[in-house]
């Protein structure tokens, strides 16, 4: 009985059962409508015909007299099928015709009579039973009464049948509907009972489930793809967040047990330069930690969305050639060339700061690792196709093993090769941010593949573009 009262709370149960009830009411107006339309339509047939028949009754009787009258109707009572013919004295008893009994007093007006009447015929009289006719009275000038009618017998069976088969109709439907009814919720049911479970392991911890999906597409499934996107994005931030929480014991305890030594020797007088220059070193180390927790700042708050609501229409390519304008000087100060090829005009709707941000890391990184490479060149391209706008920074430095491409995307991941270098492995990880939020793309690939002295390194952005 539970299982059926959880049934009978299902939307789709609901649902099903006000169809069935509206369905039910217009059939039933709809089938009474028909035969009420149909019994009127036979009735006025009948009516006409007996109003047809009693003119020829009167023409016969107009041109033959009494006698030719008498014979017309014996004739017409010996037919198939044929109407009801009565011949009355002036006192009402009848003298002749095909009807055994009339009610009392049917005949004592003329014209039609307003409501259908019983009879009785010659073979009814041993079995007491009646039938119902339609009739009109004629008086004639000597006195007699013609009554001529017509049983509604047939109609009434119509009648009838149509009502029986209503019955069967709405049995029959009401049946199908119940099957249909229990069927739709109970499948129902069951998928609610699956995305139940699923969400239970999840409040249990596990975020990887997932809720199921059938593959029809209708709404259990488009709220199943959408809560899922969800916990897609949940389960990457909180892996992101363990990531940090790892990477901040081990990467930063370093340069934090460095700053205390560097301290410590300070004021013990050990220190190499004096107390001035351990200060010194102790405000730079501190100022790379700064650094570090404003780019941890800055990726969490790019991909907790807070940025989202500040995006508007800009201008990528002036942004592009900002950056590259404010990146010339230190290119030089390493003998790099920096080499920008801008298509002018090209504009998406997203975060300026954090673009430019995302661009500037990309240009560090390049002046960084390519000092000293064979190939001097760092180039910039801005270009379009179709409805994406593609940013690319190459350059001709050692570039990254291809299987650690997804590696360093992960904050503070840094390479053996790179570990001398100035920096905090946060570089990346905040334009792949950026990149999510804007809801590009990005991809990392060799310059030079085939090159010996180095591949460098390609980092190409896609961003949806708009047509200015």
């Amino acid at each position: 009985m539970s299982k059926l009262r959880v049934l009978f709370r299902t939307t789709a149960v609901r649902l099903s059962a006000l169809y069935l009830v509206l369905f039910s009411l217009c059939a039933v107006f709809l089938v009474f409508y028909v035969t009420g339309m149909s019994e009127r339509l036979l009735e006025q047939q009948t009516r006409d015909a007996i109003t047809a028949e009693v003119s020829q009754i009167e023409a016969v009787y107009e041109r033959a007299g009494m006698s030719g009258l008498l014979r017309s109707l014996e004739r017409r009572a010996r037919q198939p099928g044929a109407n009801l013919y009565v011949i009355a004295g002036p006192s009402g008893e009848i003298l002749a015709g095909n009807v055994a009994g009339l009610e009392p007093g049917l005949l004592d007006d003329e014209g039609w009579k307003s409501e259908p009447f019983r009879y009785r015929r010659f073979t009814d009289e041993s079995r007491g039973e009646s039938h119902v006719a339609l009739a009109q009275v004629l008086l004639l000038d000597n006195g007699l009464r013609i009554l001529v009618g017509h049983d509604l017998q047939e109609p009434e069976k119509f009648r009838m049948l149509v009502r029986q088969a209503l019955v069967v109709a709405l049995g029959v439907m009401g049946f199908g509907a119940l099957v249909i009814w229990f069927g739709i919720g109970r499948n129902a049911l069951k998928r609610i009972d699956r995305m139940s479970e699923a969400s239970t392991k999840i409040m249990a911890g596990d975020l990887s489930q997932r809720l199921p999906t059938s593959g029809s597409g209708d709404e259990f499934d488009r709220l199943s793809e959408s809560l899922n996107a969800m916990l897609g994005r949940i389960e990457k931030l909180n892996e992101g967040l363990r990531q940090v929480s790892d990477n901040i014991a081990h990467d930063l305890k370093t340069p934090l047990t460095r700053l205390r030594n560097k301290a410590e020797a300070a004021l013990s007088g050990k220190e190499d330069g004096g107390q001035s220059g351990a200060l010194e070193e102790i405000i730079a180390e501190s100022d790379q930690l700064i650094r570090t927790f404003n780019a941890l700042l800055m990726i969490s708050r790019v991909e907790a969305g807070s940025a989202v609501a500040e995006m508007s229409d800009v201008d990528l390519s002036q942004i592009v050639a900002d950056c590259v304008e404010l990146y010339e000087p230190a290119a030089e100060d390493k003998a790099l060339k920096l080499e920008a090829d801008i298509l002018p005009g090209v504009v998406i709707s997203g975060n300026r700061e954090l673009i430019g941000q995302a661009l500037g890391n990309l240009m560090d990184n390049a002046i960084k690792y390519a000092e000293g490479a064979a190939n001097p060149l760092i180039r910039v391209a801005m270009t379009k196709s179709g409805n994406e706008a593609v940013l690319t920074v190459a350059d001709h430095g050692p570039g990254i093993p291809e299987d650690m491409y997804r590696e360093v995307l992960k904050r503070f991941v840094r390479l053996d090769e790179s570990r001398s270098k100035p920096g905090t492995g946060l570089g990346l990880s905040l334009v792949e941010a950026v990149m999510e939020m804007h809801r590009g793309s990005l991809t990392l690939s060799a310059t030079d593949p085939d090159s010996k002295d180095g591949k460098g390194l390609t980092v190409r952005m896609v961003f949806p573009a708009r047509t200015t």
